[in-house]
């Protein structure tokens, strides 16, 4: 890849294939130590959100009943450089909005220097993203719950072929799978 940075779509899905339930619920999401959620965060440095995700992840920091553990994961996150994709929303110093041009904003950001970026976006980003042959990484933690209904992982028009590339199993059930676009090994 050049020495370009990559993108990495890392994210929670449940087994029936949802990545929130019909009400935006995400309860089911394990979070265990095991899981090292900080080596995750050590590799990147900017994080690529949806507008409705970011505004979520807004209501998060807000949150007084989160635990100090989590206040310093979100605080570790608030440090880094973040984009909102975004018709809406206006930039401020804490995040630059991208509207236009998405794939060759994302292309210009990749080129810099620094450590990779997560995607961060919900569903319509992140079909998005696919579809304009934009991720790097799936790390798709596959949840131990069938919903039934909700908002669905993906939604894409057309196949993308992947490369299994490692497994990780935790105690809880979780099983995550990183894959690798197959014309990208």
């Amino acid at each position: 890849m050049s020495g370009k940075r990559r993108i990495l779509l890392d994210l929670a899905v449940t087994l029936d294939g949802f990545i929130e339930g019909t009400h935006g619920e995400i309860d089911w999401c394990i979070m265990e130590p095991e899981m090292d959620f900080n080596s995750f965060l050590d590799q990147v440095n900017t994080i690529f959100f949806g507008r409705k995700s970011y505004e979520l992840w807004k209501e998060l920091l807000s949150d007084d009943d989160i635990t100090m553990e989590d206040r310093e994961m979100l605080a570790r996150i608030s440090s880094m450089e973040k984009y909102v994709f975004s018709r809406t929303l206006a930039s401020t110093p804490d995040f630059t909005v991208l509207s236009e041009h998405l794939t060759d904003e994302v292309e210009k950001i990749k080129a810099q220097q620094g450590k990779d970026i997560w995607l961060y976006g919900g569903s319509d980003l992140i079909t998005t993203f696919m579809e304009n042959n934009l991720i790097d990484e799936y790390r798709l933690s596959v949840h131990p719950v069938l919903l039934g209904e909700g908002k669905p992982l993906f939604t894409v028009t057309s196949r993308r072929n992947l490369l299994l590339k490692k497994v990780n199993t935790y105690p809880s059930g979780v099983v995550q799978m990183i894959y690798h676009p197959a014309d990208r090994p």
